[in-house]
């Protein structure tokens, strides 16, 4: 499959996994089966399913071929070229491509002088006022052209101005901005664009990220600690000319290679082969020269061969739009789409369905056991009537009075559980007092004052250094507390389980690790663009705490917010079944109680009772039937290999 039948199929899988879902909530809510925490449980798997998209970022020093690389891949079927490239600079702030159906067609365009504020680019998003919005005519394709070369706008301003926008000015650095005889400063116009266009692939939930060069991308730190690493794909591209230069080089190690899993999903391509075309030359001599370079690219950057591919864009758009498949097989295009399609998706499709498989296995696994449990009581039930046919009313006495003492002895042993309840309630509290959004609050406000009253750069330095040291101890200490909580509920549930035969299966695990790995991130990134002997002496102490509150502070903020979230829903979820399987073994003993006394006021009820009891275990059997067949039409969704609709949208 091509990369849009990919993305079409994945899409589709989606589609059909979340009808799958919603079925089996409507059955468990006409089965009497949900609650609250299982409603959000679902609500949660849904959302995931339903906002789920993927992101492709393209990441280039200038003049690398970069937006002739996505107009290849994406655009070629308009017939022309949709992004602005030319010569030179041409994506001169990151642009995300994507499309929301609730807004029209258009482009939305930040000003660069918003980043004299301390406001996030994802802060700005809540306020659309902030944006300059243009309307985008698809119709047309040359006013939709004249339309995205607004993302190439540029202005000139004083050197002073540019420094508190963030930018780095070096004549002597050719990866710096320059001034010129004027003392002026040639700067993007726009800080971030947000182009909103029906394409096929977008309206699926693909997201392009076209970035700009080496000094845009350093001085967007929002870009580096979110947007690229979040991404699902990131295609480096070089010139197959030159290879890896320095300033490639600097883009990769600072920006790329530094994320978590660097190398999972990082396709290098190696751009402009057609630059190495001779007709003089036999092709196995170009071919050769070819591969020398994939053998440099590989070494420089530490990768595998076989994630490096050559390509050329602007040949292969000419082959795609002048259906010209001798051109297009030798611009090498497609062997980057096919690595595009069995890459991105496969991946992204393993990791929703194991976050949605999570959060059903155990809701399905739970409702199980509910019936499991009605079911034992029911057949306990009719075991203890069918014992009782040819006996007196002295045996059916005796039959109450053991129950009477099982009821006795279950509700002695909820002051055990009631007990439990207290000491998790204690064991949660001291978990949130470390891992909690209040700490990391006071945290944060030390690690300021500390900074701010910092007059050596050494002491700025270790400021930092102390911010992340008391990170880990805060999630070392929660660790400690979510091992307390597991081995305490395991306990409890082990009790309730012998004591009481209980169906309570194993309580679901937590780890904080992708919380500590998101910290060990930004710390990386941290020590790479401020927090570094080079950084502090050449930069702005003022500019150095703003970054780092603006940036840092507030990306860990996320990193435990997210945790906190996980936190409680874990929390639910091991506690939730407890209380249904105490709840549901209260209700079957005062029902034995309550037929044995129905039997022993009237003893002609005894077969009656009998055939009552034994309908109601034939509606649990079939209920428990039917709970399997929802649960295995869920699971065959899940597992599903996607495959695209006959009719499906190509690019």
């Amino acid at each position: 499959m091509t990369l849009a039948q990919k993305i079409n199929a994945y899409s589709e899988w989606r589609v059909q996994l979340s009808e799958k879902l919603e079925d089996f909530r409507r059955w468990l809510s006409e089965s009497d089966l949900i609650d609250p925490e299982i409603d959000a449980r679902l609500d949660r798997a849904l959302d995931k399913l339903r906002e789920d998209q993927l992101h492709i970022a393209f990441v280039a020093e200038f003049s690398r071929g970069k937006t002739e690389l996505i107009n290849a891949i994406f655009f070629a079927g308009y017939g022309n070229r949709m992004l602005p490239s030319t010569v030179g600079r041409t994506t001169m702030c990151p642009t995300e491509l994507m499309y929301r159906e609730e807004k029209p067609p258009s482009i939305e365009l930040l000003p660069i002088r918003t980043r004299r504020t301390s406001t996030r680019i994802s802060e700005y998003r809540n306020f659309p006022e902030e944006w300059t919005v243009l309307p985008l005519d698809i119709a047309s394709p040359e006013a939709l052209q004249a339309a995205l070369r607004s993302v190439s706008e540029t202005e000139r301003v004083p050197i002073d101005l540019a420094l508190r926008l963030g930018f780095v000015v070096n004549n002597d650095d050719p990866a710096a901005l320059h001034a010129d005889d004027e003392g002026l400063v040639e700067i993007p116009h726009w800080r971030h664009a947000v182009i909103n266009f029906p394409h096929p692939l977008l309206k699926n939930g693909l997201v392009i990220l076209d970035t700009p060069g080496l000094n845009a991308i350093g001085t967007e730190p929002e870009l580096t600690l979110s947007l690229l690493p979040n991404a699902h794909a990131v295609l480096f591209i070089l010139a197959a000319d030159t290879g890896v230069t320095h300033s490639d080089l600097a883009v990769w190690n600072q920006h790329i290679s530094v994320s978590s899993n660097a190398k999972r999903g990082r396709l290098v391509v190696l751009n402009k082969i057609d630059g190495l075309w001779d007709d003089l030359k036999p092709q196995s001599e170009i071919d050769d020269e070819i591969a020398r370079q994939i053998s440099h690219c590989a070494q420089t950057l530490d990768l595998p061969e076989n994630q490096i591919f050559p390509v050329s864009a602007k040949k292969g758009l000419i082959a795609k739009v002048n259906d010209d498949d001798a051109l297009l097989k030798r611009s090498r295009l497609l062997e980057l789409e096919q690595a595009l399609s069995e890459k991105l998706t496969p991946a992204k499709q393993e990791i929703v369905r194991e976050n949605v498989y999570a959060e059903f296995a155990d809701i399905f696994s739970n409702a199980r056991r509910r019936y499991e449990t009605r079911l034992d009581s029911i057949q306990e039930q009719i075991g203890e009537l069918q014992e009782l046919r040819g006996k007196n009313t002295n045996v059916v006495e005796y039959m109450m009075g053991k129950i009477r003492v099982e009821k006795e002895e279950f509700e002695t042993g909820l002051q055990r559980y009631y007990a439990a309840r207290s000491i998790f309630s204690k064991l949660t509290n001291k978990l949130f007092a470390s891992l909690g959004i209040e700490s990391l609050h006071t945290l944060i406000s030390a690690t300021r004052v500390s900074m701010d009253h910092a007059k050596f750069s050494n002491l700025l330095s270790l400021a930092m250094d102390n911010f992340f040291s008391a990170l880990r101890s805060n999630l070392a200490h929660s660790e400690t507390e979510i091992n307390e909580i597991q081995a305490m509920i395991e306990a409890v549930y082990k009790k309730f389980l012998v004591e009481y035969g209980l169906k309570l299966g194993t309580p679901k695990s937590f780890s904080l690790m992708r919380c500590a790995k998101a910290i060990d991130h930004l710390e990386v990134w941290c020590n790479t663009n401020i927090n570094n002997r080079f950084r502090l002496m050449t930069s702005d102490k003022e500019r150095v705490i703003r970054v780092f509150f603006d940036e840092v502070a507030a990306q860990t903020r996320r990193s435990f917010e997210r945790a906190n979230l996980d936190a409680e829903m874990w929390l639910k979820s091991i506690m939730s079944p407890l209380e249904n399987q105490v709840r549901e073994h209260q209700i079957q003993i005062k029902r034995r109680l309550e037929s044995l006394k129905r039997i022993h006021q009237a003893t002609d009820t005894l077969e009656e009772r009998i055939n009552e009891l034994e309908h109601v275990k034939s509606d649990l059997l079939a209920q428990i039937n039917s709970l399997n067949r929802m649960g295995q039409g869920v699971l065959d969704a899940m597992n599903a290999t996607p495959a695209p609709a006959e009719d499906a949208e190509a690019a």
